[in-house]
């Protein structure tokens, strides 16, 4: 990870926390926190759409944005996206609502559907996050399909495998 990833994280999540933010960590940065090696490139988090909006406009963050808030389209995603950049670590904040993801293997656009009561608490760096549930992890970045995801498939799964043989 990043040498400022621990400082982002804990940044960002201070400032959810005193604003009393629901928020959830997806994408790669979720699959770092279940155990996936691959080097990481910003940090994954879901909260409400107008709340989005709202944290842009105040000091702490309006002085971080690299990108938006607005929507962001691509091959893979239409999303309202927010990017931040934090002591060279980049954060990108999407509002969960209406997020939409390219499904190559149906080669369909997908809604996906909001998860923050779906959260497992996971620790990471000292802190509790909620992140996203490892299968549905799993699932999603099944759907993507990118170099990147199913690389973090594959270690997802070595973990579920390994978990279970403990557990047996």
């Amino acid at each position: 990870m990043s040498k400022n990833t621990k400082e982002a994280l804990i940044w960002i999540e201070s400032i959810f926390r005193k604003r009393k933010i629901p928020f959830i960590v997806w994408g790669g940065f979720a699959a770092k926190v279940y155990g996936s090696r691959r080097g990481l490139a910003d940090i994954d988090i879901d909260i409400p759409n107008k709340k989005v909006f709202e944290i842009s406009k105040t000091e702490e963050i309006n002085k971080h944005i690299v990108y938006g808030p607005k929507i962001y389209k691509d091959n893979n995603f239409q999303i309202l996206l927010m990017t931040l950049k934090y002591k060279g670590q980049l954060i990108d904040v999407c509002g969960s609502s209406n997020q939409k993801i390219f499904n190559k293997k149906t080669k369909k656009w997908e809604l996906l559907h909001e998860h923050f009561s779906k959260a497992i608490k996971k620790k990471i760096y000292g802190i509790f996050v909620p992140a996203v549930p490892l299968r549905e992890l799993i699932n999603y970045k099944k759907k993507m399909a990118r170099r990147v995801d199913l690389k973090d498939v594959k270690e997802l799964e070595k973990i579920i495998k390994k978990n279970q043989k403990f557990s047996s």
